[in-house]
C-alpha cells in the first residue's frame, strides 16, 4: 500500500453513515482501495441492498476521496455486505450483548424518562417531542420511543410524515431495527410500521391488546439499536393501563414526568399516573402544566384552564420525597402551528414564551446528574 492508498483509506473511513452515526472504518464498510495515477479506485460494502443513505454516503465517499491531495478522479464501487458480514456487524452494535436482549438495565449509564398524563389531549406527545429536540439541541444524544400504540402522533410531530402521509420505516440489518432521525433525534413508532388505505386515505388503526401491546414495547426496547444515549424518553400513553404497567415492570428504575393541564378535571387524574409509577418503582422527578395562562399583547392574561393544577399534582405526589413544577407551558398558537408543520416549537419559534418553558424542562433534566448509585461501570483495570 502507497502512503497515498492509505491516505484515501484514512479519508473515506472517516466518512460516518448518517443511520449508524459510526465511521465507515468502524463498521468494516470499507474494501479494496487503490491509486492508480490520480484516480482512487475505492470500494465500499453497504449494510444491507436498498440501503436508504446509500447515496449520501456515496457521495460524501467521493467528496472525502477527491480531497486528497494528487486525487482528481474517483472510480467508486458500491457492493452489499455478505450475511457474515452483517451478522459480525450487529454483533458489534450489541457491544457484546445477546440478541432481543434490552440494553436499558439498571446498568445502563442512559437515563430513561417516560412522559405520562392521567388522560388525553393535555399535549403530553407535544411536549416530549419538543423536549427530546431541546435536549438533542444541548448537544445530548436522544432517543424517542412512541408508546403511545393505540394513539401515536410523535411520527407527525417529529415532522417525519411526507406530503403522501408516508412515514419512513427502520431500515433493518438482520434482527436490529434502525431508528429513522429527526432533527437530531432517534425516534421509532408503531405509525412507522402501518400501511395507509390508499394514496388519501388514514393510517390503520392499531386493535391490539394487553399482549400485543406487550410484545410491542418490549421489542422496541431490545430490537431498535439506539447506540449510545444519554437519555431516552418514552411518550406513554395517558392513563394506567397495559402500557403503563408493562414499562413500570421491564423498567422499574426509569424517571418519570407528569403532564398536566391546570384544570381540576386534569389534575386530579394526573396524579393517578404518577402513583402507579410509584407502585411500580419509578421514581417522578417532575410535573409539567401545560396550556397554562396566556399573556396577550396587550398584557391581558387569559387563562381558559383555570390555574393551580400543576402545583397540586406537584404536591399530591411530593408526600414522600419533594416532587418540582419544572415548568407551567402556556398556551401558544405558535406551538399549535409547530405541531401541524412537524416542526417543534424549539426550533421553529424559540422566541415563544413556550418554547422558552420548556427549555427550561430541558435545562432541568440536562442539569440532573444520571444515579450511578448500584450500577457497574464500564471500567476495567489497566
Amino acid at each position: 500500500m502507497t502512503l497515498l492508498d492509505d491516505a484515501v483509506r484514512r479519508a473515506v473511513g472517516a466518512v460516518v453513515d448518517p443511520e449508524l452515526r459510526r465511521s465507515l472504518a468502524d463498521l468494516d464498510m470499507l474494501r479494496e482501495i487503490t491509486v492508480t495515477g490520480r484516480t482512487a479506485q475505492v470500494g465500499i460494502a453497504l449494510t444491507i441492498v436498498g440501503c436508504p443513505a446509500a447515496d449520501r454516503i456515496s457521495a460524501d465517499v467521493r467528496a472525502a476521496a477527491a480531497a486528497v491531495d494528487g486525487i482528481s478522479d474517483v472510480d467508486l464501487r458500491v457492493g452489499v455486505m455478505t450475511p457474515d458480514e452483517r451478522r459480525a456487524l450487529t454483533e458489534k452494535l450489541r457491544d457484546g450483548r445477546p440478541a432481543r436482549q434490552m440494553p436499558f438495565g439498571p446498568d445502563s449509564l442512559t437515563r430513561v424518562v417516560t412522559v405520562t398524563s392521567g388522560k388525553g389531549g393535555v399535549g403530553k406527545s407535544t411536549l416530549t417531542a419538543n423536549l427530546a429536540v431541546a435536549l438533542a439541541r444541548r448537544g445530548l444524544s436522544v432517543g424517542l420511543i412512541d408508546a403511545d400504540v393505540h394513539g401515536f402522533s410523535i411520527p407527525g410531530l417529529m415532522g417525519l410524515v411526507d406530503a403522501t402521509g408516508a412515514v419512513p420505516q427502520p431500515t433493518r440489518i438482520d434482527d436490529l431495527m434502525i431508528p429513522p432521525i429527526a432533527h437530531g433525534v432517534k425516534v421509532i413508532s408503531i405509525g412507522m410500521f402501518l400501511r395507509r388505505g390508499d394514496a388519501a386515505g388514514p393510517v390503520g388503526a392499531v386493535a391490539w391488546r394487553g399482549p400485543m401491546l406487550h410484545r410491542t414495547v418490549q421489542q422496541f426496547l431490545t430490537d431498535v439499536w439506539f447506540g449510545d444515549l444519554d437519555l431516552l424518553l418514552i411518550d406513554m400513553p395517558p392513563g394506567t393501563g397495559d402500557i403503563a404497567i408493562t414499562v413500570g415492570q421491564l423498567l422499574p428504575h426509569s424517571e418519570v414526568l407528569v403532564v398536566t393541564t391546570p384544570q381540576a378535571a386534569a389534575s386530579d387524574v394526573a396524579v393517578r399516573s404518577g402513583l402507579l409509577a410509584h407502585q411500580t418503582g419509578q421514581r417522578v422527578i417532575g410535573v409539567i402544566e401545560n396550556m397554562a395562562a396566556m399573556t396577550l399583547p396587550d398584557g391581558t392574561v387569559v387563562d381558559v384552564f383555570g390555574s393551580g393544577g400543576g402545583a397540586a399534582v406537584a404536591a399530591a405526589l411530593g408526600a414522600d420525597r419533594p416532587v418540582p413544577l419544572l415548568a407551567s407551558v402556556p398556551l401558544s398558537p405558535a406551538l399549535r402551528v409547530a405541531a401541524d408543520a412537524g416542526e417543534p416549537i424549539v426550533t421553529r419559534a424559540p422566541e415563544d414564551a413556550a418554547a422558552h418553558a420548556i427549555e427550561e424542562v430541558a435545562a432541568a433534566l440536562a442539569r440532573a446528574p444520571r444515579g450511578l448509585s448500584g450500577r457497574a461501570l464500564p471500567v476495567r483495570p489497566s
